[in-house]
């Protein structure tokens, strides 16, 4: 529940309007959003990239998957892959693995959204735990996590 608490207090802290739900415990975020009944494409799924040396979080719609080259193109580096659990945990020790939330500045990481969450009014994600969303309008995540925005998904289209 630490960063439940963490997240909310961040929130609270920079006077941001935003609604906390819990659900029963779902894995993925297609799953969340059912839960949730919201549609895939408001659900926001954090994924965690290798970055050069770093670590980045990439975020898109539950119903769409991560482009890695067009993640590459947007981070700058070639290289850059799908992290490993092992390269991440101790960075979001505070979280349930898989259910990190999209502020990278929380961690010190950098954040990368997906255009198609750019253009919602809202964006609603995991808040550290597997039961646990939060829901907030998109233009106050974006003052606060900064994202760099472009495309990042496969299949944009369908």
């Amino acid at each position: 529940m630490y960063l439940l608490s963490r997240v909310k207090g961040f929130l609270d802290n920079q006077q941001i309007p935003y609604i906390h739900h819990v659900h029963r415990t779902a894995y993925t975020a297609q799953e969340v959003a059912a839960e949730e009944h919201i549609p895939g494409k408001v659900m926001a799924k954090t994924i965690v990239l290798k970055v050069g040396k770093g670590l980045a979080l990439a975020v898109v719609p539950a119903s769409l998957r991560l482009d890695l080259e067009a993640a590459r193109a947007l981070v700058g580096d070639r290289e850059a892959r799908l992290a490993s659990e092992l390269e991440f945990t101790g960075l979001f020790a505070d979280c349930d693995v898989g259910a990190m939330p999209p502020f990278g500045n929380l961690y010190g990481v950098p954040v990368y959204v997906d255009s198609a969450l750019a253009q919602d009014e809202e964006i609603v994600f995991n808040a550290g735990t597997h039961q646990d969303t939060i829901r907030m309008k998109y233009a106050d995540f974006e003052r606060l996590a900064r994202p760099h925005v472009g495309n990042l998904s496969l299949n944009r289209a369908a």
